[in-house]
Formats: structure tokens, C-alpha cells, sequence
């Protein structure tokens, strides 16, 4: 996992694909927003590895699309929802 670092909100990761606008573009809100986060470009780990990383999404999010962004092992927020993240850390 790659780190951004920024304020600490909590354990915040984000599954995203390298090739994925709405993964960059959650990418780019999170660190706009300064939030500390953990990130994955899940298509870029070796296949072991992949196979891991789409067990730990399922937990959170059955169907495995992308980006899945993780808060607290509790909370998540499937694609690019700008209003949902910003009103997620609005809070905290």
C-alpha cells in the first residue's frame, strides 16, 4: 500500500485500479480535502497479491468495483461519490 498523508481521519484505504478516472479523481478529492489516507492500484500487485486485495473488497463491497474507498474496516463508499467523501470527513 502506498501512503498520502495528509490529516488523520482514521484508517482510510482506497482500492483503485491505475487505469481508473474515478479512482484518480477520488485520489485527487482526498488529497484536495488534505486526508490521510492508504491507497492500492489493484491491477498493478502480482497476481497472488490480487487475489488477496479483491477478498478484502468483498468484505466491503460484494460486487468489487472500483474505486472502493474503506473508512474505519466499517464504512464504505463505492465509485467516485464527491458529496458522500467530502460529507464523510466533514464530520469527523
Amino acid at each position: 500500500m502506498k501512503h498520502s498523508k495528509g490529516i488523520d481521519k482514521g484508517k482510510v484505504i482506497l482500492y483503485a485500479l491505475s487505469t481508473c478516472q474515478w479512482c484518480r479523481k477520488t485520489k485527487d478529492l482526498l488529497r484536495d480535502l488534505n486526508i490521510d489516507y492508504y491507497y492500492v492500484d489493484v491491477d498493478l500487485a502480482d497476481n497472488e497479491k490480487q487475489k488477496e486485495l479483491v477478498e478484502e473488497i468483498k468484505k466491503f463491497n460484494p460486487s468489487c468495483s472500483f474505486p472502493t474507498l474503506v473508512i474505519e474496516d466499517k464504512d464504505c463508499i463505492i465509485g467516485f461519490d464527491e458529496e458522500k467523501i467530502k460529507e464523510k470527513f466533514k464530520k469527523q
